[in-house]
């Protein structure tokens, strides 16, 4: 299939000496149901369809949509449409097994894409793990440890949620065409939270917040977190007293189970 990339869309595909590896790296078995992101012009999933039982694609550009058909085989559903807008839980409800998740992501939407799966993990989606290509610095943000320079809301967030590992590491030529940045490829198993919170809402606004302020003391970091509306209103270094957290530290060397603690207080 012959198509010029869109940079709208952030199109780079996909080489096919990369396509063998990246597949065997997914390791699909028959009864897998998998589910694409972004398939292009189809390299990956001609050669992960017939590894599993189906294939649901999605593709945002309407000419690559509308060409897939003819170039990948029958157990592949194409589906148009921009991933961040679906309602997955209708478009998976059919399905009776878990389903696996891969995909060649444009790096500008990678984090969003990463942050709905997980959120729809937690809601039902039953979604086993995802096999994904991103920008190599967001996946060393993702497997990144508390006292890094990388670490931040994506690790916290994602690791409460998912083991995660690098599996692979593509270089630009890998792609075309060559995009400006190194590519890794990224597995993410998700499971129920760990460790378990009150209220998500509350855990994902507390990171979110503080890492606006990743380089103050946490003590100055929480007045970033907005208390309005609560029944009663504690100040920054109460909360901390009573999470037993030393609120010189700065939010880069907290641990995923800490801020659980600290959104709980």
């Amino acid at each position: 299939m012959t198509h010029r990339p869109r940079k709208r869309f952030g199109q780079h595909f996909l080489e096919p000496a990369w396509v063998a590896k990246v597949v065997n790296a997914i390791d699909a078995r028959p009864d897998d149901v998998c589910l694409e992101i972004g398939a292009g012009r189809g390299a990956l999933t001609a050669s992960l369809a017939p590894r599993v039982a189906r294939v649901i694609a999605v593709e945002i550009d309407r000419d690559l949509a509308a060409a897939l058909p003819a170039v990948v085989p029958e157990n592949v559903r194409v589906i148009e449409g921009d991933f961040l807008e679906m309602d997955l839980l209708s478009l998976l409800a059919a399905e009776s097994g878990p389903v696996r998740v891969a995909g060649n992501l444009p790096y500008n939407v990678a984090s969003p894409i990463m942050f709905k799966l997980a959120t729809l993990v937690a809601t039902g989606l039953p979604v086993v793990d995802s096999t994904l290509m991103l920008q190599r610095e967001v996946a060393e943000r993702l497997i990144s440890k508390p006292g890094t320079r990388e670490y931040g809301v994506l690790s916290v967030l994602l690791q409460h949620v998912a083991d995660i590992e690098m599996i692979l590491k593509l270089p630009a030529g890998a792609f075309r065409p060559p995009p400006r940045v190194l590519s890794a490829l990224v597995r993410l198993r998700f499971h129920p939270p760990a460790p378990p919170v009150a209220n998500l809402e509350v855990f994902a606004g507390l990171v979110r917040s503080v890492f606006t302020r990743r380089r103050k003391t946490l003590a100055n970091a929480l007045l970033a977190v907005d208390n309005r509306g609560r029944e009663s209103f504690l100040e920054p270094k109460a909360f901390l007293e009573l999470a037993g957290i030393d609120g010189q530290r700065r939010p880069e060397t907290m641990a995923v189970a800490e801020f659980a603690r600290l959104a709980d207080v």
